[in-house]
């Protein structure tokens, strides 16, 4: 049975060497301004995940009784744990418009394809887009949406643009990884204190990496 690898290694030494109904909001508290790029962590690029993903010294982590890893031959394949909740993000691709494919880390354990992400860099914007497995779309940060739905992730776009782009930031100290969308200029957070069909749904909508709000770990889901 493969196992999933937790992904570990010194940023420094890398880049050295290269709707459904809308919940009560009762999350931390946000701004609707642009965020600046934390102190303490770094942006990470093609090259440096590459290798972060091929740790060979890397944790591990188990899978879910009687799954295996996702087949990978490239090593963006990552699952995204919330160190919020300890719970990996997943595409519910079952829920119902406008919330079809909304991002949620609500599974206890990596299960398949539920939970896997390619990470695709680009090179000309220097920034990531995710495509779920799941259902083989783009995450999209909905910035249109209004009240405690407003700026949700969803897994929904056949092509990206603006609304499907990230920056990967690392924090070597802490050995955790944020997300920043290039649309508001905000960071990923889950939110845990949501109730109902959004509970521990993703949303860009920090100035700031506060905390493990916005702090995740990735898991590389190939061999």
């Amino acid at each position: 049975m493969r196992r999933t690898t937790s992904v570990l290694l010194s940023l420094s030494a890398l880049l050295a060497a290269s709707a459904l109904t809308v919940p009560t909001a009762v999350a931390a508290p946000r701004a609707d301004g642009p965020a600046a790029v934390p102190a303490g962590w770094e942006a990470v690029d093609a090259s440096a995940l590459a290798r972060i993903t091929g740790d060979k010294d890397a944790r591990r982590a188990p899978l879910a009784a009687g799954e295996t890893a996702a087949a990978a031959a490239e090593p963006e394949l990552l699952a995204v744990q919330s160190v919020r909740n300890n719970r990996f993000v997943a595409t519910e691709k079952n829920y119902a418009e406008p919330n079809t494919g909304v991002q949620r880390a609500r599974s206890t354990e990596f299960g398949g394809s539920w939970e896997s992400y390619a990470f695709e860099w680009d090179e000309a914007t220097e920034t990531y887009a995710l495509r779920s497995l799941a259902n083989n779309r783009y995450v999209a940060v909905e910035k249109n949406y209004t009240g405690s739905a407003q700026n949700v992730l969803r897994a929904r776009s056949t092509s990206v643009g603006g609304w499907e782009r990230f920056v990967l930031y690392y924090n070597e100290s802490l050995d955790r990884w944020a997300l920043q969308s290039t649309l508001n200029g905000l960071f990923v957070a889950m939110e845990n204190g949501y109730t109902g069909s959004l509970q521990y749904a993703l949303r860009a909508r920090s100035t700031e990496v506060t905390g493990s709000w916005e702090e995740f770990v990735l898991y590389d889901i190939g061999a």
